[in-house]
């Protein structure tokens, strides 16, 4: 009896757990390929290319107003007197704290400007990531990098689907900057 009731038991679970296993549907994204690849992804790079090249023009206006000021010191530093030597130091000096501070304001504006789009671009792409487990049936859906995954057969990457959806949910929204 025991054993009629043990292998019953062994058969009902067999049964459950490959009806749990036949429901299961599982996927993985590579959110840092979407990011890249998107159309959102691509302006946001643009964007930032353009707001780094605008800033390095000023940067270079300022080294170049340094490296003349240190011209003109090499040159007038015998026929000057102390004082005007020391007032001009001075003003070098200050013109390169300024320039520091403006490569240190302009490249935490950038990071900020870069982590501002990523972020923004990212819960966006987790939207559509959502959107496609709910109505596509998945039980769960990974990020390659995020979740550590070493090996997954390519047959359960939703990346390229994910792109598709987001270019087309990104050109029907205003956009963005």
């Amino acid at each position: 009896m025991k054993q009629i009731f043990f292998m019953t038991f062994a058969l009902l679970f067999a049964v459950v757990c490959s009806v749990q296993a036949a429901e299961t549907k599982i996927g993985y994204v590579d959110l840092n390929k979407a990011l890249n690849e998107s159309e959102e992804g691509k302006k946001a790079v643009k964007v930032l290319e353009d707001f780094f090249k605008s800033k390095q023009a000023v940067l270079e206006d300022k080294r170049k107003e340094i490296a003349s000021l240190d011209e003109e010191m090499a040159k007038q530093s015998s026929i000057l007197n102390p004082d005007a030597v020391k007032s001009k130091k001075e003003e070098r000096d200050r013109i390169a704290r300024d320039f520091q501070r403006m490569v240190k304001d302009s490249e935490d504006e950038l990071e900020k400007k870069r982590a501002d789009f990523m972020e923004r671009i990212i819960k966006d792409l987790n939207e559509v990531v959502k959107k496609i487990g709910e109505e596509e049936g998945y039980t769960v859906i990974f990020d390659r990098v995020q979740s550590g995954i070493m090996f997954i057969p390519g047959k359960l990457d939703l990346t390229d689907k994910l792109l598709k959806r987001f270019n087309e949910v990104s050109k029907s929204r205003p956009a963005q900057k």
